[in-house]
């Protein structure tokens, strides 16, 4: 989440200008591409949409305080399916942040949450579904918990991989410019701060959860088996293409320069996307970098830029002009983009025409159909659409 959200929250809330955002929704200079933007609902903070493979009728609304809700058919259901919001400690950079579905959850019924716990640690938990439409929040289990020296940078983002393995984006510890250590920890192997960790979650037999052998520092001294990538600030959503698994990043930069990492999910293992030894594709700290994947997209606070918002490569086939396009936008900026990436960089990468503006850009979403989400943290949610 930003970096700026407290202060970027005041002005949302007030629907003042934030960035070069003024409203929850401003109409698109050019509406040619055929695509829109259709209301979902109104929630409290939301901060992310997502739904159950293969589930073609749900879509599932994160809040920020604690709360999932549920939309079926279209409509939001008015008792939410999980609150949790006696464990969360919600506000600014802090709450109910991530959410993601196992593979198996058509039978399992299992889901797992990450969350800014009551002691200020972030922490992972599994539950189980009671009804397709409410979870049983006694069914709770903790799977990892992370101690986190500040309020912000939390990470947050859930993803079940192409290989079916949980992978968790987390920040690196917060404050400003990863003062934790001599190398900070995002560059700490030591750390499970600043980082894509990748993790069985199942219970395996005492333990909470497992490591894949596969991961790239399992078995190295002084490393957290469970790290995956690591030279991360804060990867606030990240996301796998449907089609052929690449991962893309949306690293959250200091105060100069945001970044869109792209990789597949085999290059990523073991990969260092640089921070806190450059920004962006910036020097900042100082120090030898080798070998880091450099960023496809950077964009500018001089932009008017202040917090990246990664997003999603369009794959809903009710939008042919988008299809292969990677969206994405900015906390303040509120303009959604899209490029279509390669490990070479990003190319047409422009303002989608035909979407508006978007206040307070929390996040993406996509759901079971492949249909992406839009999020505002002042409390709307639309979908894109074809015109």
């Amino acid at each position: 989440m930003p970096t700026t959200l407290i202060a970027s929250l005041a002005c949302t809330i007030a629907l003042a200008a934030c960035g070069s955002s003024g409203a929850t929704e401003l109409p698109a200079k050019d509406a040619a591409s055929g695509v829109k933007v259709v209301s979902v609902g109104k929630f409290n903070m939301p901060l992310y949409v997502t739904a159950p493979p293969k589930d073609l009728r749900r879509a599932f609304v994160v809040q920020q305080g604690g709360r999932i809700r549920v939309v079926r058919d279209g409509k939001a259901l008015s008792v939410p399916f999980l609150d949790i919001s006696s464990r969360v400690t919600a506000g600014g950079e802090q709450g109910l942040l991530g959410l993601a579905f196992a593979p198996g959850y058509a039978k399992s019924g299992l889901f797992y949450v990450y969350f800014t716990r009551r002691d200020g640690k972030q922490e992972v938990a599994e539950f189980k579904r009671a009804t397709s439409d409410r979870a049983s929040a006694s069914s709770y289990r903790s799977v990892l918990v992370m101690d986190d020296p500040e309020g912000n940078h939390n990470g947050g983002q859930l993803n079940f991989g192409p290989d079916g393995l949980l992978y968790i984006g987390t920040g690196d510890g917060g404050g400003a410019g990863d003062q934790h250590g001599p190398i900070g920890n995002a560059q700490n192997l030591g750390s499970l701060l600043g980082k894509i960790l990748r993790i069985d979650p199942r219970r395996a037999a005492s333990k909470a959860y497992s490591v894949p052998s596969s991961n790239p520092f399992v078995g190295r001294a002084g490393a957290k088996p469970e790290v995956y990538s690591y030279g991360l600030r804060n990867p606030w959503r990240f996301s796998f293409d449907r089609v052929g698994g690449d991962l893309i990043i949306g690293d959250v930069g200091q105060n100069k320069v945001e970044e869109i990492d792209f990789t597949s999910i085999a290059e990523a293992r073991g990969a260092n996307f640089g921070w806190r030894v450059r920004e962006g594709d910036q020097p900042f700290a100082g120090g030898a970098l080798s070998g880091a994947i450099e960023p496809v997209i950077v964009r500018t606070h001089d932009e008017g830029w202040c917090s990246v918002t990664g997003g999603y490569v369009v794959r809903d086939p009710a939008l042919p002009s988008l299809r292969g396009k990677y969206l994405y936008g900015d906390f303040c900026e509120g303009i959604i983009y899209g490029a279509r990436l390669s490990n070479s960089g990003a190319s047409g990468n422009a303002r989608v025409a035909g979407l508006p503006q978007i206040a307070a850009l929390s996040s993406f979403g996509e759901d079971a159909r492949g249909r992406i989400y839009v999020v505002s943290l002042g409390g709307t949610v639309s979908r894109i659409a074809a015109r």
